[in-house]
């Protein structure tokens, strides 16, 4: 399988988790014999569109042209992000809206996004937090990972979109949680 590993933290800061995350995941997956591509944003020059006309006339940044290349690769796609301020990062929306443009995600002449070329593959939403994820999932109905996974990933197609939500990503059990994403990654899910 094909597998392309968004991580969507904006911070290049290796410290981070999320880019722990997205490199056990690479290993579970490559010691399946799964191939795996990982595209760290942190390490990209993503321009904000501001306009509809630029969305669907604008010039795509040739970067930006090796991710939608990588995407189209892919079977599995998965993103790994930190909540921030109860969405996902503005970096990483912006790589979402500059890479799912129309002659990209959706098919030509169709007003059915469903029907377009990113259908019939799957992901994986990987998402840290610094509150309990059960508060994020039962008082804020993981409202952002819902919007990404309806309003963006299944529009174009992409399904079954599954979730793993890691609370109290400060305090938590790096390790075990590493583990448990590398093993995610050797079952390709």
């Amino acid at each position: 399988m094909h597998i392309l590993i968004v991580d969507g933290h904006p911070d290049p800061n290796e410290k981070r988790f999320c880019h722990a995350a997205a490199a056990a995941y690479a290993e579970g997956a490559r010691k399946s014999g799964h191939e795996a591509r990982v595209i760290a944003i942190a390490k990209l020059d993503i321009p904000v569109l501001r306009s509809q006309d630029e969305w669907v006339h604008g010039t795509l940044p040739p970067q930006l042209k090796e991710a939608q290349d990588a995407i189209k690769w892919a079977d599995h796609l998965v993103i790994i992000y930190p909540l921030w301020l109860g969405d996902v990062p503005a970096y990483l929306k912006a790589f979402l809206e500059q890479v799912a443009r129309p002659d990209f995600a959706f098919a030509p002449g169709s007003s059915y996004p469903t029907a377009g070329p990113l259908k019939g593959k799957s992901a994986r939403l990987i998402v840290t937090m610094g509150m309990p994820a059960f508060v994020y999932r039962w008082f804020f109905f993981k409202h952002s990972v819902t919007s990404l996974k309806r309003n963006v990933l299944e529009l174009v197609g992409i399904r079954p979109v599954r979730e793993t939500i890691i609370g109290m990503v400060e305090t938590t059990d790096h390790e075990k949680w590493l583990k448990s994403i590398k093993s995610l990654g050797q079952a390709a899910r």
